[in-house]
């Protein structure tokens, strides 16, 4: 059945695919009249940041929804919005991610999180990602002097932790990624000669030093279905915030201003199948705090059909630059894979444009899920228990889960309701026998 999916859905992308190429030049012309429309939205200071790569999203589920991904942070693609989730993420991940953001450019990404057994409140993760586009060098009559590539790589090793959590409140995460970042720029030639001049790529390649920090909150409201994850996150995320230098192999210097930013979003589930999210992000330069960018702003809707398929979408206001973004989800067994397109005013509407893939290999929990689930039948027992009047054996069952989760909630209000009924009940004998 899974594979029967599969096929459709790849013939329906092949169909869809010759449809944009038949229609290149009505798209090309609605492009023409959007991007004049949101001319004026543009941002006077945009580009004026290096490391500019850091603004690529990995791609897969993150494109899928907008960017609107901050309040969200339920698979590996955390670890670029907000380190906070770390903590929170159900099952071992490890990813490929490859992202065509524009032309003849590319992102590849490798990433990897997971959660300590003894621990399970304590989450890390890391990711090396690296952006790629082809350099070429021609002299005035047209001839390749030089031809290599202009890179830009990124490590990453994040943690976090998630303090109070409990049945009821699901706690704070807090946590940080810890980044450095290397720009590579290739030799070039002289111009009278037309030989390569060694070490000249180097005094413009860049070193970034840079972390971010991010928070996240986990609520039930107004939920109306049966499930230990909560319906409502918010969560805020300062990110790329540091110092760059370049002029290696000369004098080094402190490089342009790093793409940092503040960001807040959320993300609601109002009915299981249904995620909604929202992102506003706020462009900030630490070196100068008197300038002011202009915000992006993102949103994504997510169905998930069944078990192992969701269709996703969303749109994203990036400078006077929107998008428009849909993706398909499936799983099959331990594997995940998402499949993304978006269209945006940076390139032309073909279908092999702006794709992103992501391969996700879930790794399993560690055990918390067989752990979740003696709790439950600790639980359920002393609700046997207390319907037969015995109060005691309900308490020393609900005293058996909270061993296993001390912030189980409903185990410690049991047990407070067995001890006044104990209490209630001694204190009627006491009077029976007074009397």
């Amino acid at each position: 059945m899974m594979r029967k999916i599969i096929l459709k859905f790849t013939f329906c992308s092949l169909l869809l695919c010759f449809s944009y190429k038949a229609n290149a030049v009505s798209l090309s012309t609605l492009e023409e009249s959007l991007s004049e429309s949101f001319y004026g939205t543009e941002d006077a200071d945009e580009g004026l940041t290096v490391f500019r790569s850091l603004l690529i999203p990995f791609g897969g589920r993150t494109e899928s929804l907008g960017l609107a991904y901050t309040g969200l942070c339920d698979d590996i693609s955390y670890l670029q919005f907000n380190p906070a989730a770390a903590s929170i993420q159900k099952e071992t991940q490890f990813s490929l991610f490859h992202n065509s953001p524009v032309a003849d450019a590319k992102m590849e990404t490798l990433a990897f999180t997971t959660r300590l057994k003894k621990l399970p409140d304590l989450g890390w993760g890391a990711y090396a990602s690296c952006f790629y586009v082809p350099f070429s060098e021609y002299n005035m009559f047209g001839e390749k002097t030089a031809s290599s590539y202009y890179s830009e790589t990124t490590g990453c090793f994040n943690f976090s932790y998630n303090f109070l959590s409990g049945y009821d409140f699901k706690g704070l995460c807090i946590g940080a990624n810890l980044k450095a970042g290397w720009r590579s720029v290739p030799d070039y030639a002289d111009d009278d000669t037309n030989k390569i001049i060694e070490g000249s790529g180097l005094e413009q390649s860049g070193l970034a030093l840079m972390a971010d920090m991010g928070i996240l909150l986990q609520f039930n409201v107004l939920k109306y279905f049966a499930s230990r994850e909560p319906n409502l996150r918010i969560g805020i995320s300062v990110k790329n915030v540091g110092l760059s230098y370049t002029g290696f192999g000369n004098e080094v210097i402190k490089d342009d201003s790093l793409p940092s930013s503040i960001n807040g979003g959320i993300s609601v589930r109002p009915i299981k199948p249904l995620i909604i999210s929202l992102e506003y992000s706020q462009p900030v330069n630490f070196y100068d705090l008197s300038t002011f960018h202009t915000p992006y702003i993102g949103s994504g809707i997510g169905f998930q059909f069944t078990k192992s398929i969701s269709l996703l979408g969303g749109f994203a206001m990036k400078g006077g630059n929107p998008r428009i973004s849909c993706g398909f989800e499936f799983e099959y067994q331990k594997l995940q894979m998402n499949m993304n397109y978006t269209l945006d005013f940076t390139t032309s509407a073909a279908p092999l444009n702006k794709i992103s893939i992501s391969a996700k290999i879930l790794l399993g929990d560690k055990g918390r899920a067989s752990v979740e689930k003696q709790i439950d039948e600790y639980y359920s027992q002393g609700l046997i228990y207390y319907s037969e009047g015995e109060w005691q054996k309900a308490i020393e069952m609900w005293q058996e889960a909270l061993k296993l989760n001390k912030r189980y909630d409903p185990a410690i209000l049991g047990i407070k309701t067995a001890r006044l009924q104990t209490e209630m009940f001694e204190n009627i004998q006491k009077s029976l026998m007074f009397e």
